[in-house]
């Protein structure tokens, strides 16, 4: 098609040429395609890195809004994770009795069982009722799942008669002191003051319960070795090393609840005046069957008590 005259010499070299016009779309894709083939440059990322620490205000996490809260949460973690090793870790047998332990601090557990007249083994429950025990939290009864899961307890201060094992005849009122010791304890929950450990993986410990038809006052607390002494099931531990008490004053208390039994000729002393020199201890028992002179540790083993349930 001609040209007017008045149409401008650029305008006809430009459409003789026959080059197509770029649009101002068409360079900016070129420009973004070209931009995003250049890989990155790695100063430039840690110079936005940088910025972008530089730019936060460090300052407002020193305010008390932020610091108040803060630390009122780790106090609260720190603070229950204490309360939990301290108090509500739960302790599976005695050789997993801490040091800490012995002479400052009890347990709280049920009976399981009661091997003989001066020992059984308790399921321990930190925190008893509070923590949930038996009602929340169940107490094993099956011996499946109580083994390994009891600790062997060993009652403080007292021996009592021998019941008949390995082949070695009873003592006298043994089956007695096992009998009342098994319907006083079992299935009850017992707060254990603890002494020591023996060799037997047994821990030696002051014992107390509380019953609810106690006469004459329910739930009264009761040391279950002062009971045993009273009664004339048990006669004070008379070991020449070993011996434990819970100290003199319990030592002179067990001595003269044993005194008032053997007037009285109660239990194992009911014939003590009677055959005088012939009359046989818990202890000169032991001696005569050759399971003395190792003090408290020698009192029986394991296997002969409490089977491990």
């Amino acid at each position: 098609m001609p040209w007017l005259l008045w149409s401008s010499k650029s305008k006809e070299s430009s459409d003789s040429s026959g080059a197509p016009s770029s649009s101002p779309d068409t360079t900016t894709q070129t420009q973004q395609q070209q931009s995003a083939s250049i890989p990155p440059n790695t100063s430039n990322r840690s110079k936005d890195w940088n910025s972008i620490l530089n730019a936060t205000d460090w300052v407002k996490f020193t305010e008390p809004s932020h610091v108040i809260p803060t630390v009122l949460l780790t106090s609260g973690i720190l603070f229950a994770v204490h309360v939990h090793r301290r108090f509500l870790r739960r302790i599976p047998e005695a050789v997993d009795i801490a040091p800490s332990y012995f002479r400052k601090r009890s347990i709280l557990g049920q009976v399981t069982s009661v091997g003989d007249g001066d020992n059984f083994r308790i399921f321990h429950t930190p925190g008893g009722r509070l923590a949930g025990w038996g009602w929340l939290r169940k107490i094993p009864t099956s011996r499946k799942e109580l083994k390994a899961r009891t600790i062997h307890v060993r009652l403080a201060g007292i021996d009592a008669p021998e019941l008949a094992h390995f082949g070695r005849p009873a003592q006298p009122f043994a089956r007695e002191a096992h009998e009342w010791l098994t319907s006083y304890l079992l299935n009850r929950r017992v707060r254990a003051y603890l002494h020591r450990p023996d060799q037997y993986q047994r821990v030696v410990a002051s014992v107390y319960v509380r019953r609810f038809l106690d006469f004459p006052i329910p739930f009264r607390r009761r040391d279950v070795s002062y009971e045993m002494l009273k009664r004339g099931l048990a006669t004070i531990y008379e070991a020449k090393r070993g011996a434990e008490f819970g100290g003199e004053v319990m030592e002179r208390k067990y001595r003269k609840a044993e005194w008032w039994a053997k007037m009285k000729g109660k239990g194992l002393w009911k014939d003590y005046k009677r055959i005088g020199s012939e009359w046989e201890s818990p202890r000169d028992y032991k001696n005569r069957m050759g399971m003395g002179g190792l003090g408290e540790d020698a009192t029986s083993s394991p296997s002969s008590k409490t089977k491990n349930v």
